[in-house]
């Protein structure tokens, strides 16, 4: 089982480490989705703690407008950030409601080593299966990560299940989007999903605004515990 915490601060990496948390997803402003963090913060960071870092390529809210520009800038971040050692990237493109493999492609090829993963652009493709088809083409990517949906608790397993048996075994299934630990008992019990991602979840308040709480993180920890 791995919880992987979304840090958007050197505060909030060190408290989802003394948690218990697997790996970091690093970004900022994460109440516009998380968008790419600064490369003295991912710096900050990787000093502050050992565990492995996943740092946002992302400059924009919209998954289907990067221009030209912003790909070579994102591409530049990235090596940027590879140079400290981080486990890896996320992002993910669309164009027209399709996944991007050229422009994904075109941000990857800065750092050939590196493995990533295809965040919630995902979701608003049209066709989710055919998608993770076309994902398994880029061969850095490993994990894509997926809500699920925006439906009752029972769809989204449903869905989530559906996903994970489609990538598997070139793609791992990162279950993440407004997880609690009913959630994250609901998905372990009924998928083999095994790896899970929370933003709110291990927040105060369960609010994007709020400080990532050892506490909350443990308590997800323990959840995930009982699962194994």
């Amino acid at each position: 089982m791995l919880l992987e915490v979304i840090a958007c601060s050197v505060a909030d990496a060190v408290e989802a480490e003394k948690g218990g948390a697997s790996r970091l997803e690093v970004v900022r402003d994460l109440g516009r989705g998380g968008l790419t963090p600064s490369l003295e913060l991912v710096a900050e960071i990787k000093q502050a703690v050992s565990l492995p870092l996943r740092v946002m390529l992302r400059e924009s809210e919209s998954y289907e407008m990067s221009s030209a520009d912003e790909i070579a800038r994102l591409g530049a971040a990235a090596a940027q950030f590879a140079a400290l050692g981080v486990d890896g990237f996320v992002l993910g493109f669309l164009k027209d409601g399709q996944v991007d493999v050229e422009r994904t492609q075109r941000v990857l090829a800065c750092v050939p080593q590196a493995r990533a993963t295809f965040h919630h652009a995902f979701e608003d493709a049209r066709d989710k299966l055919s998608a993770l088809a076309v994902i398994k083409s880029l061969p850095q990517v490993d994990r894509v990560l997926s809500s699920g949906g925006e439906d009752d608790l029972g769809l989204r397993v449903q869905r989530l299940g559906q996903y994970a048996k489609a990538a598997a075994p070139e793609l791992t299934i990162l279950a993440g989007g407004g997880l609690d630990d009913v959630a994250l008992l609901k998905i372990g019990r009924e998928t083999n999903i095994r790896e899970f991602h929370v933003g709110r979840a291990a927040r105060a308040g369960f609010q994007v605004e709020g400080d990532v709480q050892a506490l909350l993180v443990s308590e997800l920890v323990h959840v995930l515990a009982i699962l194994l």
